[in-house]
C-alpha cells in the first residue's frame, strides 16, 4: 500500500515523510504492535534513538511488515540517535552497528547527534553519576564527533545525517567544520515554543526542522500538577472546533504548514490512525498567525540534570 504522506527534500536531495511516529517512552512491550499498526495505517517515517531502550522492538515490528509484503525497505524512513555517552569518535561507529543489529537493518536513512553535550563514557551507562548521583560530563567537542558521522555516510551505514537540540551557535560551529551538512535539526516545537527564529536560521542554511513532543508530551514523567496542556488549550480547541478536526490533529498540521516534520508519538491504534489523519485540510495563514502568538518560551524538555555542561543548548544562547 502506497502512503500518501507528501515529503520534503533535504539539502542532499534526498527526500522525508512530513510525518513519523516517533517512539521516545514508548514501552518495550507496546512499540512492536504500535509500529505495527503505524505501517498498516500508512506511517513510513519512525524516529527512534539508542537511548529509548526500545529499539529491539521496534525492529522486530519493521522485519515482521518487511518479510510479510506488507512494505519494503525503501519504502521505509528510519531515524535513530548517537547518545551522549558514545560522542568520543572511536566510539561512534560501534554504538551505530548496535542500533542496525538492534533494528534489523543494514542501514538508516537518518542519524543525528541527539544532544551537543557529551557524557562520560562509562560502559553500561547511559547517565553516568558520581557517588553524590550527580552526571558526569565528558569534553568531547561535538565537531570531532560530525566528522565521525560523515564517515558513517560516506560508508553507506547512513543516508543523511543531522542533529538535535542544538542552538544557533552550536549550528554555525558544526557548518563551519562540515564537509557534509546537517539535513536537519530535531527540536521541541509546539505553539507554547514554536522555535520562530532557530527554524528561519536553520532554512536559510537548507537545514529543515523536525519537531518532537508537537503535543506537548502530555506523558513527561517530571510534569507537575498544574502545569498548562496543550492538548486542553481553550484557544486551540476553539480553532479545531471551527475545523471539525480535534486539537492534536491541529496541532501535527501547524508543524507541517510551517514547512517542518513533525513526529507524534502513540501507542494507541485509534490515536495513531487519528495523527495520521491530517492530509484532508490545511490550516490558513491566518490560524498560523494565531497560534504562533502562544508562545511563551514554554520549553518541557530542558534536559536540567545536564545544565552545568559547557555545552548545554539551553543555558546561555538566546535560541
Amino acid at each position: 500500500m502506497a502512503s500518501r504522506v507528501p515529503k520534503v527534500r533535504f539539502n542532499n536531495n534526498l527526500e522525508c515523510p512530513v510525518l513519523g511516529l516517533g517512539t521516545w517512552k514508548s514501552k518495550p512491550g507496546e512499540v512492536t504492535q504500535a509500529v505495527k499498526d503505524a505501517i498498516d495505517v500508512g506511517y513510513r517515517h519512525f524516529d527512534c534513538a539508542y537511548v529509548y531502550g526500545n529499539e529491539k522492538e521496534v525492529g522486530v515490528a519493521l522485519t515482521d511488515k518487511i518479510n510479510s509484503g506488507a512494505v519494503r525497505r525503501e519504502d521505509l524512513f528510519i531515524t535513530s540517535k548517537l547518545w551522549n555517552t558514545f560522542h568520543r569518535p572511536d566510539l561512534v561507529r560501534g554504538v551505530l552497528n548496535t542500533t542496525l543489529k538492534n533494528l534489523n537493518l543494514q542501514y538508516l536513512d537518518l542519524y543525528l547527534i541527539h544532544w551537543p553535550q557529551a557524557y562520560k563514557e562509562e560502559a553500561g551507562s547511559l547517565f553516568p553519576v558520581d557517588a553524590n548521583g550527580k552526571l558526569q560530563f565528558s569534553n568531547v567537542d561535538f565537531v570531532d564527533t560530525w566528522k565521525e558521522m560523515e564517515g558513517l555516510v560516506r560508508d553507506g551505514l547512513v543516508r543523511s545525517i543531522g542533529v538535535s537540540n542544538f542552538n544557533r551557535r552550536q549550528l554555525e560551529r558544526v557548518l563551519q567544520a562540515a564537509t557534509i551538512k546537517p539535513v536537519t535539526n530535531q527540536i521541541e516545537s509546539h505553539p507554547y515554543l514554536n522555535q520562530k527564529r532557530l527554524k528561519a536560521f536553520c532554512e536559510e542554511r537548507g537545514i529543515i526542522i523536525t519537531a518532537y513532543s508537537p503535543l506537548g508530551s502530555p506523558d513527561r514523567p517530571w510534569a507537575k500538577p498544574g502545569e498548562p496542556l496543550l492538548l486542553e488549550d481553550p484557544k486551540l480547541k476553539a480553532i479545531a472546533d471551527r475545523i471539525g478536526k480535534s486539537v492534536a490533529q491541529v496541532l501535527i498540521r501547524y508543524q507541517i504548514d510551517r514547512g517542518t516534520i513533525v513526529i507524534p508519538k502513540s501507542v494507541t491504534k485509534s490515536r495513531i490512525a487519528a495523527n495520521f489523519d491530517v492530509f484532508d485540510f490545511t490550516l490558513s495563514k491566518e490560524d498560523i498567525a494565531l497560534i504562533d502568538t502562544f508562545d511563551c518560551n514554554g520549553r518541557i524538555c530542558p534536559e536540567s540534570s545536564a545544565f552545568d555542561h559547557p555545552d548545554h543548548p539551553f543555558r546561555n544562547d538566546e535560541y
